[in-house]
């Protein structure tokens, strides 16, 4: 690429660096010498010390000479984090470098605040990105390291705790080493052995968080199942829980490594922490139909540097593709997995088949109405919040923040409520004896979506099931006591304010409140269903099937993988300062 950078046709300043979760935004002030090109589109590149770029900015917004910029550390589209090096920003234009971007005199002072540290690990390791300056340098070149690095002894421990310290530490280490890498050469003899043994192909549902097949898994399954597919394709499942149940024995590890050793496409609900270290041949296609249909809560890169966020290499970075319900949301879900906007396919949720069923719907309000009489007659009122904690073991919910008594005299004759908790919180719902003709606690019940048919108001925070809900056109509250806790320790992928689609409660007395005056905010349901449906049917099982299966790709969705292939080519191929 030729080198014009030093006629000065074109200068470029920093003049702002601000953070969204794991998107670097940067500001640039761009100025052009009398008699420059300012009608040829300009192009800005990450450029580490050998000269090589590592990643494209996005070009998010022209305000006059101000280019606004955007890049995620974790993914600059190349599927893996930012690698570790010293960078600068090079301006290209007609494929030429016309300039180095330096960093605007009142920015310089800010630098330092605008570095982050994003731990992981279990706070034991840190992906650091800080911004800073030369020295003894005529002018201001823009210089951004990264850093990747792990915990270090800053002072002497004692004799005794250092032992102590370094025999858990080499008994863990001894494990590991022996453990994993036996079920990577396990998993790659089997591969040798069935790669090319089954004459169909095979297709492979798996699950590591639960030992039992559910939600989209399942529905995608009995849809292949239901168009006979089972005649030309093998069809293999495992479900585990290793989340709560890490040390399976032998024969589940042999029997799971043969199914993903022999399969073609996996299929998978949810994160599988065996592929955190298991690297998967090349030719297997992962495809991740994740449970969550979009709430707000950060999960896995959303949330880097967060506790349980996860490594720089992840299970997720696997994933081929992903599924979402529209186009509009597909972003929220790329976040989550590291990967590219063009790999998550907006073929819908396929539990939403069954759920718009009109048949299944008439069967499953019998049975609930069945199952919990004192609705019957009655408006139902679903209380269905997500958990509180960091994981499946300590998973709970505040119930003392719920004002019983209130909410029973507020029901009179006209309301009961269900509560249905997130499945991870053990603790019943402490419901008295007196409150019982109103209240039901109906955290036994298995699929919390039948219950939407007959709710004319749900009560949650910041769970996705208003995924489906919203789909009812039926009210919502949200009762978000800890926001601000919850944004920090948590982490949102989006602006809660603007994206919840009801009303917002702080306190226990605003819900009260607001089912007493009936103010919903309702709208904000309509609004909802536009930007997050593309498809409101039950075809989103034969998308995910002739999409992803049978490789029927729409020509929308080939292009956007072809642009970001294109991006990475050239990255791989241009050469700076020369």
């Amino acid at each position: 690429m030729e080198n014009q950078i030093d006629k000065r046709q074109i200068t470029a300043k920093v003049t702002n660096i601000t953070w969204e979760r794991i998107w670097l935004n940067l500001e640039l002030q761009i100025t052009f010498a009398p008699g420059a090109d300012k009608q040829s589109e300009l192009s800005f590149y990450l450029v580490n010390g050998l000269f090589e770029p590592k990643a494209k900015l996005k070009v998010m917004e022209i305000d006059g000479d101000t280019y606004r910029l955007k890049v995620n550390i974790t993914n600059p589209g190349t599927g893996l984090c930012l690698p570790q090096g010293t960078y600068s920003i090079y301006i290209c234009q007609n494929h030429c470098q016309m300039a180095k971007a330096e960093v605007a005199e009142p920015l310089v002072k800010n630098m330092s605040s605008a570095s982050r540290n994003f731990l992981y690990g279990g706070r034991a390791k840190v992906y650091s990105v800080t911004f800073y300056v030369t020295e003894g340098d005529d002018s201001l070149p823009f210089i951004m390291y990264v850093l990747a690095s792990g915990r270090t002894a800053i002072s002497a421990p004692s004799a005794h705790a250092k032992k102590k310290f370094h025999l858990k530490q080499e008994l863990k280490k001894k494990y590991s080493k022996i453990n994993k890498p036996l079920k990577v050469d396990m998993y790659w003899a089997y591969r040798k052995k069935y790669k090319h043994k089954s004459k169909k192909p095979v297709v492979m549902f798996m699950s590591e968080q639960s030992t039992t097949i559910s939600t989209n898994l399942k529905a995608v399954k009995d849809r292949m199942l239901a168009r006979k597919m089972d005649k030309d394709y093998v069809i293999l499942e495992s479900y585990r829980s290793s989340v709560t149940n890490p040390r399976m024995g032998l024969h589940s590890w042999m029997d799971t490594l043969r199914k993903m050793a022999m399969s073609d496409i996996i299929f998978l609900d949810d994160h599988a922490p065996v592929l955190d270290w298991l690297i998967l041949d090349k030719d297997t296609v992962v495809v991740q139909l994740w449970h969550a249909g979009a709430g707000f809560k950060a999960s896995g890169y959303s949330r880097w540097g967060h506790i349980g966020c996860p490594a720089p290499y992840s299970c997720h970075r696997q994933y081929k593709y992903g599924i979402a319900g529209s186009k509009n949301i597909a972003h929220f879900f790329s976040e989550v997995w590291g990967i590219n906007d063009s790999q998550v396919l907006p073929t819908g949720m396929p539990r939403i088949d069954e759920f718009l069923d009109e048949g299944y719907r008439s069967k499953k309000t019998k049975e609930i109405y069945e199952k919990y009489p004192i609705c019957k007659g009655k408006k139902v009122i679903l209380f269905a919040p997500t958990y509180r904690g960091t994981n499946k073991k300590n998973a709970h919910y505040p119930y003392e923040l719920i004002d019983f008594k209130q909410l029973y005299e507020l029901c009179g004759d006209e309301y009961v409520v269900l509560f249905k908790m997130h499945p991870w919180v053990a603790d019943p719902v402490p419901i008295e004896e007196r409150y019982k003709d109103r209240f039901a606690d109906a955290n036994q019940y298995p699929n919390i979506n039948d219950l939407f048919y007959f709710t004319e108001l749900l009560i949650t925070d910041y769970s996705s099931n208003i995924f489906e809900y919203s789909l009812m056109r039926k009210p919502m509250l949200f009762f978000a006591f800890d926001e601000i806790q919850y944004s920090f320790s948590r982490g949102f992928h989006r602006d809660y304010e603007e994206s919840a689609p009801g009303k917002i409660c702080r306190t226990f007395d605003e819900v009260l409140d607001a089912i007493r005056q009936q103010d919903f905010e309702y709208p904000k349901v309509e609004e909802y269903v536009e930007k997050h449906f593309d498809y409101i049917d039950s075809h989103a099982s034969d998308r995910v099937i002739d999409w992803i299966i049978l490789g029927q790709m729409p020509d929308f969705v080939k292009k956007g993988i072809a642009a970001d292939e294109a991006v990475n080519q050239e990255l791989q191929t241009l050469r700076f300062g020369e």
